[in-house]
């Protein structure tokens, strides 16, 4: 299974439309949070900010934000991927 390209893994491993978590971690005190949420709201043209989790790491330098948009198919998925690589600061993305 690990050998298929990134849409045909996302289908294999998911039913659309559901509900998809996304991880990203960067630098705490700033616009990261804020920034992600956008940028996952933009791509999916949705309305409201999708649910949302954050936490800090002990050091309060990084934080981590976990969204979990409702989204319909695996290439809305890939342009969330695409969209939030581009955030300045991004350290880790899941």
């Amino acid at each position: 299974m690990h050998d298929l390209p990134a849409r045909e893994l996302l289908e294999a491993v998911h039913q659309f439309p559901c509900a998809f978590v996304f991880k990203a971690v960067g630098p705490a005190g700033g616009e990261f949070v804020a920034t992600v949420i956008s940028e996952v709201r933009a791509t999916l043209s949705h309305e409201f900010d999708p649910p949302f989790e954050t936490r800090e790491t002990p050091s309060g330098r990084h934080v981590s934000v976990t969204v979990s948009p409702w989204v319909e198919s695996s290439e809305e998925v890939l342009l969330v991927y695409a969209r939030i690589r581009d955030v300045p600061g991004l350290l880790m993305l899941f």
